[in-house]
């Protein structure tokens, strides 16, 4: 009866187990594929909302609109966390936010570059097209490789130096000819080298953000939705001296809310949305995944602008834009272990040539 009941009791604990790897791996993809969708669509909603004929909304709202939602829906996230319990939620944040003001103090610095980026995306977006933002908007994985290494002391191996060479080639095409057809594919009123100072400015800002942020979640304990919390109240305020300080008086005589359609809205949600996405990816998915994911959302945006604006696609650009989707699926696969065998073989060796010399 042991012996019966032992493969038994091994089968049903095993079951569980396998039911949890099974929806890691179903979250894991499921997460990828939202991002894959985020990536992509956000970029052809905010192109979308920003050509199309008609009253165009402040992108500085939708910008303070954007950490308003990302910091309301950290804050529900460490409820929940709390279990519910809004009394200990409060004392947490107190802590977090008053009692280590100074630890605080430390997002102000990334807040204001995120700040800066996400208005400088939709000055980008409203003067490229979506395909043409999407390639070059990849040059953040350049900036923010050298940010790793000076900041972090991270070493490149081979592979991802060449990803980067093959990285800046792609974009280097991309943005020769795209620069040489920029009246054919950009709208009136549009601008290619505003659109692409955007872009530059973006990425380099983007890189050392990232990377401080990486910085500043390895030398402390505190929760990343907490770190999330933090961003979104200096983001937020950032935000708004950002919106009055561009946009104040016709604020005051249209309205915070202005020209905002279910299209403007849809894009404050995906924005937000890939915000927070980050972390869930981050934390289920690995960089080979991830690499994917944005070689595939390339694709998406690029088959979508042909459809919907009218993009051009040439034999310049298809060559670009190959070479940097797989410089990024490069650059995301993990370093080859380092050759250990060479070495204990050599240890092999001497250890028996010195017993050998000790016997003798």
């Amino acid at each position: 009866m042991a012996a019966a009941e032992g493969p038994k009791a091994a089968e049903s604990s095993g079951q569980p187990e396998s039911r949890r790897m099974t929806a890691h791996e179903k979250l894991k993809y499921a997460s990828l594929a939202v991002l894959v969708v985020q990536n992509a669509s956000v970029i052809l909603c905010i192109r979308y909302v920003r050509t199309i004929p008609g009253d165009k909304f402040f992108t500085t709202s939708a910008v303070v609109m954007v950490e308003l939602f990302k910091l309301t829906t950290c804050l529900f996230l460490l409820l929940g966390q709390k279990r519910g319990n809004v009394k200990e939620l409060a004392v947490y944040l107190y802590n977090g936010l008053v009692t280590e003001y100074v630890d605080m103090m430390k997002m102000a610095v990334p807040s204001l570059i995120y700040t800066l980026q996400n208005n400088l995306q939709y000055v980008a977006i409203s003067n490229l097209p979506a395909a043409t933002f999407q390639v070059m908007y990849q040059f953040k994985i350049l900036t923010t490789a050298v940010f790793s290494v000076l900041m972090l002391q991270k070493s490149l191996s081979r592979l991802q130096w060449t990803s980067l060479v093959i990285l800046f080639t792609g974009i280097a095409i991309v943005q020769v000819k795209q620069n040489g057809a920029a009246g054919k594919d950009t709208a009136p009123g549009q601008s290619y080298i505003v659109g692409m100072l955007a872009v530059l400015v973006s990425c380099i800002s983007s890189g050392f953000a990232g990377v401080y942020f990486e910085r500043i979640l390895k030398g402390t304990s505190a929760s990343i939705w907490l770190r999330n919390v933090q961003l979104g109240i200096f983001g937020a305020l950032l935000g708004l001296f950002a919106m009055w300080s561009k946009d104040g008086p016709a604020i005051a005589e249209k309205g915070f809310f202005f020209a905002y359609t279910p299209a403007v809205w849809s894009v404050v949600l995906n924005q937000a949305i890939g915000g927070l996405l980050v972390a869930v990816v981050v934390k289920y998915a690995d960089n080979i995944l991830k690499g994917f994911a944005a070689s595939l959302s390339i694709i998406i945006s690029t088959v979508a602008s042909v459809y919907l604006f009218g993009f051009h696609v040439d034999l310049y650009f298809t060559l670009g834009a190959g070479l940097v989707i797989s410089a990024v699926y490069m650059y995301s696969l993990p370093k080859a272990p380092p050759a250990l065998s060479t070495s204990s073989e050599a240890d092999t060796h001497n250890t028996k040539n010195i017993s050998k010399e000790k016997g003798s």
